[in-house]
């Protein structure tokens, strides 16, 4: 069998070979590129005939991911998106049977230890972490980060893999973890489609490492088009390199180093990426390599076809110009090869390809075939025996009528043969059941599971220690009480870092970094630009290498700006790669209340709903945020930390282990007992709610106030469905929109936790109005909820149910 990889030794050089080592080393990279040819081939047409579900291929971009992987060494990272399968084959990082794995979504993480089958082909990830969640030694191993499909989606993870380099290098304290780098030494290598240099989060990328210096290297496949949108209506000047001219260094200037090269010249593509590697790798700055005039022979994806946007002379010139053909010709012109040779090289390399696609198919299909047997065997059981005989046995003649079955049909033809016996009391039916049960165990485990990494490191086992309290312990601003626990971290843990906007000369606007940046240098506490996106991409690169990193973004409104890089790519991250990747990103951000509609806003729903895969922690005093910090930088799982805007100037007492106590995730804490109604809130309204039951308490009502404390996860101990067992009302006060957060708890609540059965009356919700909250204290009282709002809320509940006792106020 052929082997696939030739890894790079980031030597080029012909110089130092013979003429037959250099023949050797060009006939392998052909043989390489046009397996990658025939592969995208082959998988078209597999999805064509219906056997995969879509298909996207690298065909057109082989040559220059050759030369790529030439200068590709252990240690360094790929943050690429799907056109790089030619790559991923050339430096081993997968191979043809993981390839046609994918495309058919097998499940199984030894046949596809990318995902597993969880994301379409060509979204490539090497594994990182041990089976119990630990590192992996990333030096002695070449390293992809997953895939996304969003377009320019993984360019700010980029950023981070490439930044981590310059903190290994620089930062001196680091340099025993040499698990994760060798001095700073590796670089971050990225490729994108010309047309997703339009996004912005690609200019955004793209400025903030000229402005870091670090070695990243971009690659831009250049095939003149976006789909069907072609580059004139994409690109200022129809040439990314040309309008990025103002990016490259001179006279001592930061910036890039800027490479064009044409996509089918193999001796030229060998000869920039290595000048172009050598310096990125050496001088630790960012350079773009431009690979223009390629070719995609068919087309952006197996939905369309190119031959209805491109023109005829377009097709004849992509065709004349298509890169394997041009190394060919190349080949036989400089009597590498003879015509008779590389023609048995192809017949070989086509035949080999589609042994590997077959032997990987009947492999699924044995699996599955297996499956489909057992159901009809056991539905023909149950049929033996049963009234609804005839209706069984149609299905089991649906089953086997399936042209290419999957297991949701062994499922599904199980289920269905469950309902239509559902009136017959039958021995054999538990059989089905049974089958059923298994299934179901397995299939969770293959389609539902590792949202969470959930290893022994994961948070949700950090040893709980209380807060502890000196007699004379002070009385400080909440901000202080942060700011001893991040120092005291710092202290404790060399690897955390953090970044964002005004974080490191003034310690953030509300102070909760001040005078770290003076005390341990600007490499560990650092100001960004204003880049939200880039933000977050770098924390997560950083995670991704084995650093400690808090990202903050200035306020929680400012969330969406980075939305797309925290749900795509870092939620997603355990669960896209089956628990193969993490990246324990903390991110710091504050709102709530008072400041107006840029700067007070609570998007608890969307992110509820954009960002499952992280911990969303919503503190209600700063003491609480400090034992979630603690807790968060000793696991190993991403989190959101939303401070309330409105609390660092409160005052609250010191511990005496600002750095030590922790906080458990999950865990709801009753704030105040009662009799008469439970009250969930966070955050800042659970202040106001504290204030309410003051209040309240002079009307003879007694409120059960509860802390969720992390939305993500939701009170595990069902606190709030046992304090329901006792008061048998529910209220829910939250200052997101109406419907969001609140509808969010209330699900969790009535029906998770089965709270519905408890109710005596009707749960309600105290939320903000419909719009942003307008600015000022007045603004605030009319838009969210206040003291008044929630007294009378609970009030009118209470009237309700024993109107004579509690007379309607209004």
């Amino acid at each position: 069998m052929p082997q696939t990889a030739n890894p790079g030794t980031g030597k080029t050089d012909v110089g130092e070979l013979s003429f037959d080592d250099f023949k050797s080393i060009v006939i392998n990279d052909y043989r390489i590129a046009y397996e990658s040819r025939q592969a995208s081939l082959i998988g078209r047409r597999e999805v064509l005939t219906g056997k995969a579900k879509f298909g996207i291929f690298g065909d057109g971009k082989e040559v220059a991911q050759l030369a790529m992987a030439k200068v590709f060494r252990k240690g360094d990272w790929r943050a690429g998106y799907y056109r790089d399968q030619t790559f991923m084959f050339a430096t081993g990082m997968s191979n043809l049977k993981e390839f046609f794995a994918q495309l058919y979504a097998n499940p199984d993480v030894e046949k596809d230890p990318a995902s597993a089958g969880r994301q379409m082909n060509c979204h490539y990830a090497t594994r990182f972490l041990n089976a119990d969640g630990s590192w992996m030694n990333q030096t002695e191993s070449m390293n992809c980060s997953a895939d996304v499909s969003t377009t320019s989606g993984h360019m700010p993870r980029l950023l981070g893999l490439a930044y981590a380099s310059k903190l290994y290098r620089q930062n001196k304290e680091l340099n025993d973890l040499d698990n994760f780098s060798i001095n700073g030494n590796e670089v971050a290598f990225g490729t994108i489609g010309n047309g997703a240099t339009s996004e912005g989060v690609f200019f955004e990328t793209f400025n903030a490492a000229g402005v870091l210096q670090v070695p990243m290297a971009i690659s831009v496949w250049d095939d003149a088009y976006a789909i069907s949108v072609p580059a004139k209506l994409q690109t200022t000047k129809e040439d990314i390199s040309e309008i990025l001219k103002g990016f490259q260094r001179e006279n001592g200037s930061n910036g890039y180093e800027i490479f064009k090269v044409r996509g089918w010249d193999y001796v030229a593509l060998c000869e920039t990426y290595e000048r172009a590697i050598a310096v990125c790798r050496r001088d630790h700055v960012p350079v773009l390599i431009h690979v223009t005039e390629m070719t995609q022979p068919q087309g952006h994806s197996t939905s369309g076809s190119h031959e209805r946007y491109k023109t005829k002379d377009r097709l004849e010139w992509e065709s004349e110009h298509d890169c394997l053909l041009q190394m060919r010709n190349w080949m036989v012109e400089s009597a590498i090869i003879n015509e008779e040779d590389i023609t048995a090289l192809e017949d070989t390399a086509k035949k080999y390809v589609r042994e590997v696609q077959r032997e990987v198919w009947n492999g699924l299909g044995d699996q599955i075939k297996t499956e489909i047997d057992e159901a009809i065997h056991l539905i023909e059981d149950l049929a033996h025996v049963s009234d609804r005989k005839n209706e069984l046995q149609e299905t089991i003649s649906e089953l086997l009528a399936c042209v290419e079955p999957g297991r949701r049909d062994a499922v599904s033809a199980i289920r269905k043969s469950l309902r239509l016996t559902a009136n017959e009391s039958l021995d054999e039916k538990s059989a089905l059941n049974n089958w059923l049960n298994s299934e179901n165990v397995k299939n969770t485990d293959r389609y539902n599971s590792r949202l969470f990494t959930g290893t022994p490191q994961s948070p949700l086992n950090v040893k709980i220690v209380a807060a502890e309290y000196a007699d004379d312990a002070p009385l400080v601003d909440g901000r202080e009480v942060l700011n001893a626990c991040f120092e005291a971290n710092f202290e404790r843990d060399k690897r955390v870092v953090a970044f964002g906007e005004d974080v490191g000369a003034i310690g953030d606007v509300n102070q909760g970094f001040a005078g770290m940046q003076a005390k341990f240098g600007d490499l560990r506490v650092t100001d960004t630009g204003i880049r939200e996106s880039s933000i977050i991409g770098k924390g997560m690169g950083l995670a991704m290498r084995g650093l400690k990193p808090i990202a903050e973004v200035q306020y929680v409104d400012y969330l969406l700006y980075a939305i797309t890089v925290l749900s795509d790519d870092l939620a997603s991250l355990s669960y896209r790669t089956f628990g193969g990747q993490k990246a324990p990103l903390i991110v710091r951000t504050r709102g709530h209340r008072l400041e107006g509609i840029w700067h007070s806003g609570s998007p608890m729903g969307i992110i509820l709903s954009a960002l499952r895969g992280l911990h969303i922690c919503v503190p209600r005093n700063m003491t609480q945020a400090a034992g979630m910090y603690n807790t968060l930088l000793r696991g190993d799982e991403p989190a959101l930390v939303i401070e309330c805007l409105n609390g660092y100037r409160l005052k609250e007492k010191l511990p005496a282990n600002a750095g030590g106590f922790t906080v458990p995730l999950g865990k709801a804490e009753i704030m105040k007992e009662g009799a008469h109604m439970t009250v969930v809130s966070y955050g800042s309204t659970l202040r106001i709610v504290m204030e309410a039951a003051e209040e309240l308490e002079k009307f003879g009502i007694s409120i059960e106030v509860i802390d969720p404390q992390t939305l993500y996860p939701f009170d595990t101990d069902n606190i709030c469905g046992a304090s329901l067992s006792k008061t048998n009302k529910l209220l829910v006060v939250d200052e997101d929109l109406p419907g969001a957060a609140s509808a969010y708890i209330l699900q969790n609540i009535l029906e998770a936790q089965n709270g519905y059965y408890l109710l005596d009356s009707p749960p309600k919700t105290v939320t903000a109005k419909e719009h942003r909250p307008p600015y000022g204290s007045d603004g605030d009282y009319f838009s969210k909820p206040s003291i008044d709002d929630v007294v009378e809320a609970v009030y009118v509940m209470m009237s309700e149910s024993n109107p004579s006792k509690y007379p309607p106020i209004y």
